[in-house]
């Protein structure tokens, strides 16, 4: 009763304490909540438990479930550490709390409502320089890097000339460890910044070339926002990539950010990334490297239980009966060789081509079925930033995509009918892996038009290994980082990608075969640029008038509108292409 009493009087003292600070407070046009850090400083019972940051993701650095593989050194420069860019020497720096200083947080706002940190990597190699700091939701465990850069000709490199603040939280009623004030650095004439500094005092940061660096102009490329951190109100941190992307694009991911708040004036200039002149692909993993790699970071693929239209090689489609039709000659289609070798070349989608399978319809079922035993996956091995990531890009070949099921409203599962079935589904998935260490860095799936790239500290691996697990959607055959279901077309109602684990299942690691890449000879198949399928119509409004009769009037609209949000592969009206046809076969992965 007595340690009761004790404590009441404490919370008692406190809060009275809190009233009279908060007068003195007032009076610099400060709050409680921007000067948490001093509250946190008092200990219990005066520390607020619910900001304090025991419990965030962010508390644990990532680490992958097994040892990553030694590379075999082939003579070029992948896993080396550093890469010479012209000019530039690069190194990729690991956040972790032994190699970067958190300099600030909030508790709030940004994914699941947990808030941002914010890193100044400390741990550099001697003559490399800051370029800007890091940023990281706190709803995951803390994985990212930064690059950091060497002058290698002396010229390179350049203290800025002054700061411009471009945003603040004194104003943002928010849990956060005191204020944070974001600067960019202003650069002599000649020179861009590639990122920001962060100071939790008014007070502009240093002028010297240890607080942050500018890269001459003609060593930077366009940037613009990848995906947003954290956002609050009107204030958004976003990580920057380069503005243009794909297997020739020089712009380097620099692992910056940018903070834009809304009616903070002057605007500052914009930010740059890094730029690699040199890009001779020396950075780029051999044969036996890559082989290494796939071994460690092949996906392990789940297909849905009930899934009726499995995967097949594509080799095993042309020997039972793929054949290929011509426009004119319909009547007299061609049985494709097994390699495919007879498939035309090249060209564009006219559709003066296109495959089908036999008209027999125990041949022609058999086909559609797929065949397990014979999958393998084809890779297309590309470099991506300039050479200092490569794409390890994991396609799969479906002979046949089901049909869709719609979840409407009170109706959870409804049958769509042959709507969404055609022949021929190519879908991937690629894995993002760093050439400055061997490390995989993201995952992108594949689903239907567009996808999801995923950090390698957010998915899900297979137990004992570093390979992440895959999960096709039931008939639509879309890749997804998870099981459950997703509704395509937004809201409560949707075209359901159903997912979940089965003995239907297989190691892309397994039986595989590399396609495309430096020094590849490609299949024959791969530049077969028509229709893997018949171009078919469905009869969408036959479908509505159907589900019509037990609909009220007033929903029926809603399901018409609803049903022209099927992607146009789904509703059948056009023949499905090929990998290479594909943008992301020569550009980065379609996302947002």
């Amino acid at each position: 009763m007595q340690l009761l009493y004790e404590t009441y009087l404490k919370f008692l003292l406190f809060f009275v304490f809190l009233f009279v600070k908060q007068l003195s407070w007032a009076e610099t046009g400060t709050n409680l909540l921007t000067n948490i850090s001093y509250v946190n400083s008092l200990g219990y019972p005066f520390k607020y438990p619910y900001l304090s940051s025991n419990g965030l993701p962010v508390e644990t650095s990532f680490k992958f479930p097994s040892p990553l593989p030694s590379m075999p050194s082939d003579g070029g420069n992948f896993g080396k550490r550093s890469i010479d860019m012209g000019g530039l020497e690069v190194t990729q720096i690991s956040i972790s709390n032994s190699t970067s200083h958190r300099v600030w947080r909030t508790y709030e706002g940004g994914p699941d409502n947990m808030g941002v940190s914010i890193f100044e990597p400390t741990t550099i190699p001697r003559n490399f320089f800051k370029l800007g700091f890091y940023a990281q939701p706190n709803n995951r465990q803390l994985f990212g890097w930064i690059l950091v850069a060497k002058d290698v000709s002396g010229s390179n490199l350049r203290p800025p000339v002054d700061y411009t603040e471009v945003g603040n939280t004194t104003t943002l009623l928010i849990k956060q460890e005191g204020p944070a004030y974001f600067w960019q650095p202003l650069c002599p004439n000649g020179y861009h910044a590639v990122g920001l500094y962060v100071t939790t005092s008014p007070m502009k940061p240093s002028l010297g070339q240890n607080s942050i660096s500018c890269v001459r102009s003609d060593l930077t490329e366009q940037s613009e926002a990848d995906t947003w951190v954290w956002r609050i109100k009107d204030m958004t941190i976003s990580s920057l990539r380069p503005a243009t992307r794909g297997v020739e694009a020089t712009g380097v991911f620099t692992g910056t950010f940018s903070c834009k708040q809304l009616n903070f004036l002057p605007h500052p200039p914009p930010l740059f990334c890094l730029k690699n002149t040199k890009f001779d692909l020396s950075s780029m993993p051999s044969e036996n490297q890559t082989r290494v790699l796939f071994k460690t970071y092949s996906p392990w693929i789940y297909l849905h239980p009930k899934e009726d239209f499995l995967p097949s090689s594509v080799n095993w489609v042309f020997a039972n009966g793929a054949l290929l039709h011509k426009k004119g000659n319909e009547s007299i289609p061609v049985p494709i060789h097994p390699n495919g070798s007879n498939l035309p070349q090249g060209g564009c989608n006219d559709d003066l081509f296109w495959l089908d399978y036999l008209v027999d319809k125990k041949a022609r079922e058999k086909v559609k079925r797929g065949d397990l035993e014979s999958t393998k996956v084809y890779l297309h091995i590309k470099p991506m930033f300039g050479a200092t990531f490569t794409d390890i890009v994991v396609w799969l070949f479906f002979p046949y995509n089901g049909n869709a099921h719609l979840k409407f409203l009170f109706i959870k599962s409804l049958s769509l009918g042959n709507i969404g079935e055609h022949v021929g589904d190519w879908e991937h998935v690629t894995l993002r892996i760093s050439n400055f260490n061997g490390e995989l860095w993201r995952v992108y799936f594949s689903e239907h038009s567009g996808g999801t790239l995923v950090d390698a500290c957010d998915l899900e691996f297979m137990q004992g290994g570093n390979k992440p697990v895959v999960y096709s959607s039931l008939h639509g055959h879309a890749m997804f980082s998870k099981p459950g279901v997703v509704l395509q077309g937004g809201g409560k109602s949707g075209i359901r990608n159903d997912m979940a684990r089965s003995d239907k299942c297989f190691d892309a690691g397994i039986g595989y075969e590399v396609i495309a890449g430096p020094g590849v000879v490609e299949p024959p198949w791969l530049n077969y640029f028509r229709k893997w399928g018949p171009r078919v119509h469905y009869r969408i409004d036959i479908f509505l008038n159907s589900v019509a009769k037990i609909l009220p009037i007033f929903l029926r609209k809603g399901l018409r509108k609803l049903i022209n949000k099927i992607p146009l592969e789904m509703r059948g009206q056009d023949g499905p292409t090929g990998p290479k046809v594909k943008v992301t076969w020569t550009g980065d992965e379609q996302y947002s």
